[in-house]
């Protein structure tokens, strides 16, 4: 196999410019903000606040590095049993972000993509959700991709059933459904799976997040807090990515990887 490094500088998938082969697609666990907020005796709040300038530090990075797709855990369908208070503070933001930051990513043609469940979702919340979407839909740089009101057994749970539809209706038989049928029944049935998944703060669990996804993803953990999150731990979290043999159940590692 070629040394990556070796590669074009020029490559869609170049870290900085220096022929550093980057994931086409990157799936970020942001954690953090409260603990954050509470090393500086602040409020929760505090720390989501900071936690949305990381966000859009995340995402110029992203284009700057040449990743194709940015997968954000935003908001999970277990989040809605915090604080009344706390869960108040997180969609106000998200509408703030939504509002404020729309038409910069429009700009610089980020496409916006929401997964996760739709149902329950707070009526002033829903429509900016949709029009993110319709908005940049026809952007053809970063995909961002917002995991909001998502859990990844209920995203299983909606594909099983609209598999097991197909079956009632005659459209499919049961002998006949593959892994590649039923992934395109999930919410991520557009774009490729993760090659990397990020969490920060030290923690080293998923957190029911893409669990199908994740099936040969590279896990990257990394000590710091999602506010104290910028382009250098993204080059940080991408070179330790590279250092590893991606064998997809072989022997021998995938050219390219």
């Amino acid at each position: 196999m070629p040394n990556e490094a070796t590669q074009e500088s020029n490559s869609p998938t170049d870290l900085a410019g220096h022929g550093f082969a980057v994931p086409e697609h990157v799936a970020i666990i942001m954690d953090g903000n409260g603990r954050w907020a509470q090393a500086r005796g602040l409020p929760r709040s505090a720390g989501h606040r900071k936690g949305v300038e990381a966000v859009r530090a995340a995402v110029r990075a992203a284009g700057e590095l040449g990743i194709k797709t940015l997968t954000l855990f935003s908001f999970s369908s277990e989040n809605w049993s915090r604080p009344v208070e706390e869960v108040n503070e997180l969609m106000g933001l998200l509408k703030v972000f939504i509002r404020r930051d729309l038409a910069d990513l429009h700009r610089e043609n980020v496409r916006v993509s929401i997964i996760g469940s739709r149902d329950n979702i707070p009526s002033d919340i829903l429509p900016l959700l949709d029009e993110a979407e319709s908005l940049t839909r026809e952007n053809t740089a970063t995909r961002l991709v917002i995991a909001f009101n998502y859990g990844a057994r209920d995203e299983i749970t909606r594909a099983a059933r609209v598999i097991a539809q197909q079956v009632a209706d005659g459209e499919c038989n049961p002998d006949d459904i593959t892994s590649e049928q039923f992934a395109s029944a999930l919410d991520t049935a557009d774009w490729s799976d993760p090659e990397l998944i990020i969490r920060t703060s030290g923690e080293q669990r998923l957190s029911n997040f893409l669990l199908w996804q994740a099936a040969y993803a590279e896990f990257v953990f990394l000590d710091c807090l999602w506010p104290d999150f910028d382009k250098a731990q993204f080059e940080k979290a991408i070179a330790n990515y590279r250092s590893r043999d991606r064998r997809f159940g072989g022997l021998v590692a995938r050219a390219g990887t």
